[in-house]
């Protein structure tokens, strides 16, 4: 199993346990709520039964029990109403800054309210209509607000950690590219002088020629590590050469069984561009290709361009990649080779999207038929 295998795994189950943890917290609340509110009906039933007995009170009748019991309710709104819906009494609700019978309309509109929504004890020719108390509507919104508060921490904890996690990468990219283009540099440079010595004692030889072509590919591979340890510098250069440069080297390293081919307008596509670097990333993605082809097929690479973009498309007729693993493909260390590092489209990515703002993606692929990577480029 990958390890981007294993961190998609933990990632799930962190979201499981998150998600039975918000619905435990709902289930509870719920419960509570619902208790809260049988209670308050209880309550209800007791207050109208205190209502009935003042009404009907006598020389017999405690007043001051029944009162108790009437003046105890301080936090649950209630109207009193006959069989007829004539306001008799109410409590409880805020009516400030309105006039008598615009006070009154809008107790009997409560009571209509309270009503339909089946809170309501009738007692004798009396209704008590009553509506949840503060306690309890601030009981039934707490586990939102409290789910609200819980997402929000574990947004800004994960793009901390996210943040945290891309500066140490960024900071292992940058060692290691600065110190493998340190290392290079010292037997690049000795290679360099052989080969003039070799060029000056055997002028004739062809041998020296590609010798030297190699050790500029060296200084090549070194001043493109050494680029990607820092910012490059961009500059306004023509896509469609920079294809073609790597299109030429790729046909001499691909072999005969691999066809080739670039297709891209006549007119050229300027865009800013770290030329070495943009065609590292066309290297990588025809590199894969190959591989995925077992060293035999097609690989088309296409360009064009919008209004503002520019766009390079790599297609090759490999194997393909599953759905699932689109974006796992650019994570570092994920690979489908035996003996592959999974740090080619990593770096790809990285070149594209922090070096030059673009965009690089899987745009279509199908298993057994091939796949086909698009590049995408800001022009200005």
């Amino acid at each position: 199993m990958q390890w981007t295998d294993k961190i998609r795994h933990v990632r799930t189950l962190l979201v499981v346990a998150a998600a039975v943890i918000v619905a435990a917290s709902l289930v509870v609340s719920h419960l509570l709520v619902r208790d809260l509110s049988l209670q308050e009906h209880r309550n209800m039933e007791v207050w109208a039964e205190a209502m009935r007995q003042l009404n009907t009170a006598d020389e017999n009748t405690d007043l001051m029990l029944v009162l108790k019991v009437l003046n105890g309710n301080d936090n649950i709104p209630v109207v009193v109403t006959d069989s007829e819906g004539n306001v008799q009494d109410y409590r409880n609700l805020s009516i400030k800054g309105r006039t008598a019978a615009d006070s009154l309309d809008y107790v009997r509109r409560l009571a209509d309210e309270m009503r339909s929504n089946g809170r309501v004890v009738r007692v004798d020719d009396l209704e008590v209509c009553y509506a949840e108390s503060l306690m309890l509507r601030r009981l039934a919104i707490y586990p939102y607000v409290q789910m609200a508060v819980v997402l929000l921490f574990v947004i800004v904890a994960l793009m901390a950690v996210l943040s945290s996690k891309r500066a140490e990468q960024n900071r292992v990219w940058v060692g290691l590219s600065k110190e493998t283009a340190h290392q290079l540099g010292t037997p690049i440079s000795s290679l360099t002088g052989w080969v003039e010595v070799l060029r000056e004692t055997y002028p004739e030889d062809d041998l020296i020629v590609e010798m030297g072509k190699d050790v500029k590919r060296l200084e090549l591979l070194a001043d493109r590590f050494n680029k990607i340890g820092s910012r490059p510098e961009l500059k306004p250069e023509n896509l469609c050469d920079t294809l073609d440069t790597v299109v030429q080297y790729m046909k001499r390293r691909a072999g005969q069984r691999v066809s080739l081919s670039l297709q891209v307008p006549e007119t050229p596509i300027i865009v800013p561009l770290s030329a070495s670097l943009f065609e590292w990333v066309i290297e990588n993605l025809c590199k894969n290709a190959i591989d995925a082809m077992e060293a035999r097929g097609n690989i088309w690479i296409t360009a064009g361009e919008g209004e503002n973009v520019a766009w390079v498309e790599v297609r090759d007729t490999g194997k393909g990649i599953a759905l699932k693993n689109f974006d796992s493909v650019f994570m570092p260390g994920f690979t489908t080779k035996a003996r592959g590092w999974g740090l080619g489209l990593p770096l790809a990515r990285r070149i594209v999207e922090e070096y030059h703002e673009g965009h690089i993606f899987v745009k279509q692929s199908e298993l057994g038929k091939g796949t086909t990577f698009r590049v995408e480029l800001k022009k200005a």
